[in-house]
């Protein structure tokens, strides 16, 4: 037991570390082409901060754990909202922008809504997978058409800058080095939190279910809490909310979306009844604070903040309650 508690407290520092090198990486790609803040929160920090989402459930399915798949993908996305974001402006309020609630939350939304759908009848096959994985494409395309559209050009004085001195290259190379390291790491990492969650719910016999929302979910999630709160420090409002938004996005089509090209998934009806059903509440919840505080001129901050933690612990007390019924 004790070796597959090392396991995972060992593999989640690793994850950690290796998922900020893997941005940190990304970041210096991203800036060398200008790419506009909230494009580098879909993009760069969502996409990069669900790598260990990617790598541990793509892990669990080809292990023949899918509930722990699911688990990791749905209750990361929760986390995300509830304790991630809640944190987050518990610490620096954000201000909402009108393109979140005409454009990026509902689409969250209806993506939520397309997860519930499939998930109706218990079973997520190939043709489903195949589904998910082409609207994360299409997704994917229009935030980065429509961000572009929009323009941002706060990193074209750095890159002056860099072109002056003449380091743009090294920082290039520095980059493509740390986006290699950083994967690579994160799938050994990745592997080790596997195999020990898988151990210690058959040792404390607790379903991988359980495993997958709680230890794993909260783990996997350490690197958008990371990210998120420093952007939101530097005033990156749109990165740290666009980090919260693309790696939703990412969890629910591309991490489940593989897992299930990987291998058919027969879900745990309690995944529909109780997972998503708090996935798509917590998620309408943030779109009408969001939708609140843009309209009322005001900040997303602090009351907003206290509200998202205390449906993050309501949640855990709620998945508390069922391992000891």
């Amino acid at each position: 037991m004790w070796l597959a508690i090392i396991a995972i407290l060992i593999g989640l520092a690793i994850l950690v570390w290796s998922a900020d090198v893997f941005i940190d990486g990304a970041t210096v790609l991203a800036k060398k082409f200008n790419v506009p803040s909230f494009l580098i929160g879909v993009l760069i920090l969502g996409i990069g901060t669900s790598m260990p989402e990617m790598v541990v459930s793509v892990l669990a399915a080809l292990e023949g754990s899918p509930d722990l798949a699911l688990g990791n993908a749905y209750g990361s996305n929760i986390i995300n909202i509830a304790l991630v974001l809640g944190a987050t402006v518990l610490i620096s309020p954000i201000v909402i922008r009108q393109g979140i609630i005409k454009r990026d939350l509902p689409l969250l939304i209806a993506i939520t809504a397309v997860a519930a759908w499939q998930l109706r009848d218990g079973v997520l096959s190939l043709a489903d997978g195949i589904v998910l994985l082409v609207m994360l494409i299409v997704v994917l395309g229009i935030q980065i058409v429509l961000s572009l559209r929009e323009g941002n050009h706060e990193h074209e004085d750095d890159m002056a800058e860099d072109d002056k001195t003449g380091v743009m290259e090294s920082s290039l190379t520095r980059g493509l080095i740390s986006l290699f390291i950083g994967l690579l790491v994160l799938v050994l990492s990745s592997r080790a939190i596997v195999w020990g969650a898988i151990e210690l719910a058959t040792l404390w016999g607790v379903s991988e279910l359980i495993i997958g929302l709680t230890i794993v979910a909260v783990g996997t999630s350490l690197p958008e809490l990371v990210s998120s709160l420093s952007a939101a420090r530097k005033g990156e409002h749109d990165m740290a909310l666009g980090n919260i938004i693309g790696s939703n996005i990412f969890n629910t089509l591309g991490v489940v979306g593989l897992a299930a090209m990987i291998t058919p998934i027969t879900a745990n009806p309690v995944i529909l009844s109780r997972d998503v059903l708090v996935m798509g509440t917590i998620t309408l919840l943030l779109f009408v604070m969001c939708l609140i505080a843009y309209l009322s001129k005001r900040s997303f901050g602090r009351p907003y903040g206290a509200t998202l933690v205390l449906f993050f612990v309501g949640y855990t007390l709620w998945l508390i309650q069922t391992v000891t019924i």
